[in-house]
């Protein structure tokens, strides 16, 4: 062979071989683990009283649905997944209205009102984290029988996995009941006992082939319009207190990503921190085309969530409001956040 003719060769070699990879990076599925900010609707399912799959929650989803959704409409997952090229929505592992040929392509096992601590799931009887895990496995049993073995352990390996989890830990467990609290008298030492449990978590879902995993840390939770109701000596400002925690908290998280990537062959953990966009959607919230950012969308905007948000007092627009309830982001933030993650941390996977 000439020298021309060998270095077609080689050139035809490398096209195929990059197009073997890049073909092979493409993420055929999105897997979401976590609490309310993620779950599309697991709690619709359970007895709890963490539910939102009634009006006006879901009123800006596809045709108007409540599905379980904390939004008026589409939820980050969905936006990712979307953004993926892979469906528009991700669907509830407890849904009997999807089936495992629906989940191959993304299925969601995160659980409102759950934390990394066993103990804060409790507080509303909902789906702890160890319990997710349980799903999943019961998940990759039905795939392999759906696909076969090798196809199934193919979306395993190259599924990319949405983790977020870790507000109601604090708010809704360590700063609202006594028993962490006496257990942990030193906030600092509630967050290590929480690392212990998330580094625990990864190091599983690693072992079960999980190797694409994005994890979202803490939002500047001090800013949630419930905890500036209640900030009534600081004229309903953010609680900086929460706020540093959060910072504080990440930082580990942070921390955590770098000794796993290290520590564990293969794995790409991302830590796609959303503290800064939401922060400054908050401090500037007509840069990105709201009015209202200090109250959500849902009643006086200051409280209610769940069952307290009553159509008749809900605002027109939710588009203009950076929250749709006391807790939760709207979907026209939750859009803004997703396009962020994807172009800062994500886009490596597509």
């Amino acid at each position: 062979m000439g020298g021309k003719g060998y270095a077609l060769w080689l050139f035809i070699i490398e096209i195929l071989v990059h197009f073997s990879t890049s073909r092979s990076a493409k993420v055929p599925s999105i897997i979401v683990f976590g609490d309310s900010s993620v779950d599309s609707g697991n709690n619709n399912f359970i007895p709890t009283i963490a539910r939102s799959n009634f009006e006006p929650y879901g009123r800006d989803f596809f045709n108007g649905n409540p599905t379980g959704r904390f939004s008026n409409g589409r939820i980050a997952p969905d936006f990712i997944s979307e953004a993926f090229g892979i469906k528009q929505s991700v669907p509830a592992y407890l849904d009997p209205a999807y089936n495992i040929s629906d989940f191959a392509s993304g299925v969601c096992f995160a659980s409102a009102g759950t934390g990394f601590d066993n103990a804060t799931a409790r507080v509303a009887d909902v789906i702890p984290l160890w319990k997710e895990i349980e799903y999943y496995k019961e998940y990759q049993k039905k795939l392999r029988a759906h696909l076969g073995d090798e196809k199934a352990n193919e979306i395993i390996r190259e599924a990319l996995y949405l983790v977020s989890i870790g507000t109601n830990d604090f708010l809704e467990n360590y700063y609202t009941l006594p028993e962490r609290r006496c257990e942990f008298p030193i906030v600092q030492q509630y967050e290590d006992f929480l690392l212990g449990l998330a580094e625990s978590f990864f190091k599983e879902i690693y072992g079960l082939g999980a190797r694409k995993i994005s994890l979202t840390g803490l939002p500047p939770m001090g800013c949630l319009p419930l905890e500036r109701a209640t900030n009534i000596l600081e004229y309903h400002n953010c609680v900086e207190e929460y706020n540093n925690l959060a910072l504080e908290f990440n930082g580990k998280l942070g921390w955590l990503v770098t000794k796993l990537n290290k520590d564990l062959p293969g794995l790409q953990l991302v830590d796609a921190n959303a503290y800064d966009i939401i922060l400054q959607i908050v401090k500037h919230p007509s840069r990105f085309g709201f009015e209202v950012a200090d109250t959500g969308c849902c009643g006086t905007g200051r409280f209610e969530m769940g069952f307290l948000c009553d159509p008749k007092f809900t605002c027109e627009d939710a588009n203009k409001y950076v929250f749709w309830d006391a807790f939760h982001p709207s979907e026209k933030t939750s859009q803004i956040v997703s396009s962020h993650l994807i172009e800062k941390y994500l886009a490596k996977f597509r």
